[in-house]
């Protein structure tokens, strides 16, 4: 029969992913002629516990090139979008922790999916996908050997330091040879 220990450890309590699309319409300065291209950069997030939910407060900018004027001249459009997404995250139901971690990666940058133009408008869609990952503490048990022996207990031995300091030659070094 065996014995049990156990171990308390941090570990993955509650693990989630979901994919986002988002499709925004922006008036432009110059009424656009092509779609040259288009960047998501600067992605941050950040995500916090709101009841049984995972709130993620996030941001990047979105620059789309395109050309005008019968495409003989081009410009950058900027934009900076915010989002606020919730992410419901299922969790080991035997586990409570009120001092669990938030990790959140972004599995796919938010990345333009499609661009149209549209009068003078540019209207375009970002996706992305977020991984939440919950950790805290969790308690394993482990099987303990019944066989194992005991630890050895340790005594000090005066003896042996009185016998170190007999044998120490205190003229041990020659002082003529230095």
């Amino acid at each position: 029969m065996s014995n049990y220990k156990e171990i308390v450890t941090k570990a993955v309590i509650g693990k989630g992913k979901k994919s986002f699309t988002s499709t925004k319409e922006q008036v432009v300065e110059n009424k656009p002629t092509t779609i040259l291209g288009c960047w998501v950069i600067n992605h941050n997030f950040k995500g916090n516990r709101v009841g049984d939910s995972i709130v993620i407060n996030g941001s990047y900018d979105v620059n789309i090139w395109y050309s005008y004027d019968n495409d003989t001249k081009t410009e950058v459009y900027k934009d900076t979008n915010t989002y606020q997404e919730t992410v419901k995250v299922r969790k080991r139901e035997d586990i409570e922790n009120e001092n669990e971690e938030i990790i959140i990666r972004s599995l796919k940058q938010p990345t333009c999916s499609k661009v149209d133009i549209k009068d003078n408008k540019v209207i375009y869609t970002i996706e992305k996908e977020l991984g939440i990952e919950l950790v805290g503490d969790a308690k394993v048990k482990i099987a303990v050997d019944e066989d194992e022996e005991p630890w050895d207990e340790i005594v000090e031995d005066e003896d042996i330091d009185k016998k170190i300091d007999e044998e120490v030659e205190e003229n041990y070094i020659d002082e003529e040879t230095i």
